[in-house]
């Protein structure tokens, strides 16, 4: 089990407080105070802004915090807004050890969830963020009250997009992720339908700038459990398995519909596991979201938390129903 420590600034070594004021060219767009944790002996990054309901957002790969600004900026007028990079990603340190499994990630947020004291949370997640945010809300369901989920997955799959499957090849895929940084490069064009910015993408990729500053982000290309034997194939059973403590709880799935890596089929499954959930799709997005359609998706998250009720209890056979009359895919996603 994790332990987390909150750190002053003072605190935190140099090496990283220097890296984390380090915002050339990307300083307008993250003018967060950064905020820090020692987890297991290992430092976590955040920001955490503003003041009121609590806001925990979880990235994937290969982004950080960064990935979140809009909505960071936008909410934490009338919310408390967490954004965490993982170990390994954005300003968190980057160990070269072997600490980069999704048992890891999970248990680290977990902790920094319970050292910050945080309750009635909404989670919002996107990519990896999925499986490490409701992996989290399933060891702490008593803390989580609504989820905002976006082009992500929490549950197995087989499926995995052949790009991604050549970053796994040994050797060629650690060369092309680690020396030549192609995974984080081709992420700034592939995963968004409509372009981003210079400083956009100067700010996704500034923590990825050197060999050992990439680790994570080949670790989380090798860390996708498609098979049993997986080291993290049981951890992602167990957070599948918890998705239905909260059946009944809001849910707003928000999905770019031109995602080619969690696709629609994903999406799909989700609505199987939650029946109930508001659902926004957008026809033009694509993986990044957040990038492709931040005007939509902060409207859209404002309209849902600003809703008091709780959402109607489907009867076991009308859930039954929705399930069954979604499209079909070839396998359980995530």
């Amino acid at each position: 089990m994790s332990t987390a420590r909150l750190l002053q600034s003072a605190d935190v070594p140099g090496a990283l407080t220097s890296v984390a004021a380090d915002r050339n060219g990307f300083e307008d767009e993250y003018p967060f105070v950064s905020h820090w944790a020692d987890i297991d002996g290992h430092i976590m990054h955040y920001v955490d802004e503003g003041s009121g309901p609590v806001l925990l957002m979880v990235h994937g790969n290969p982004t950080w915090s960064f990935a979140w600004r809009h909505l960071v900026r936008e909410l934490s007028t009338s919310y408390r807004v967490i954004a965490v990079d993982h170990i390994g990603c954005g300003f968190s340190a980057k160990p070269q050890d072997d600490v980069y499994t999704l048992g890891g990630h999970i248990s680290r947020l977990v902790a920094l969830v319970e050292a910050l004291d945080l309750t009635d949370i909404t989670l919002f997640a996107h990519d990896w963020g999925g499986a490490i945010g409701m992996g989290t809300a399933g060891r702490l369901p008593d803390r989580f009250a609504k989820f905002v989920l976006m082009n992500t997955g929490a549950f197995r799959s087989t499926e995995i997009p052949f790009r991604i499957a050549l970053c796994r090849i040994p050797l060629l895929g650690t060369i092309g992720m680690q020396a030549f940084n192609l995974f984080s490069q081709a992420a700034v064009f592939m995963a968004t339908e409509k372009g981003l910015s210079p400083a956009a993408r100067r700010g996704l990729l500034a923590p990825y700038n050197s060999w050992s500053n990439r680790r994570a982000v080949r670790e989380f290309v090798h860390d996708i459990p498609l098979k049993p034997s997986h080291r993290s194939y049981q951890t992602l059973v167990d957070v599948e398995n918890g998705l239905a403590q909260f059946a009944n709880s809001p849910v707003l799935l928000v999905w770019g519909m031109k995602d080619w890596c969690f696709t629609p089929s994903f999406y799909n499954e989700f609505r199987r596991h939650f029946p109930q959930a508001q659902t926004v799709e957008i026809s033009d997005g694509g993986h990044y979201i957040f990038e492709d359609s931040p005007e939509e998706l902060l409207n859209c998250a404002r309209d849902f938390l600003s809703q008091r009720s709780a959402p109607p209890v489907l009867p076991a056979d009308a859930a039954e129903s929705v399930r069954a009359n979604l499209p079909s895919s070839d396998s359980p996603t995530g």
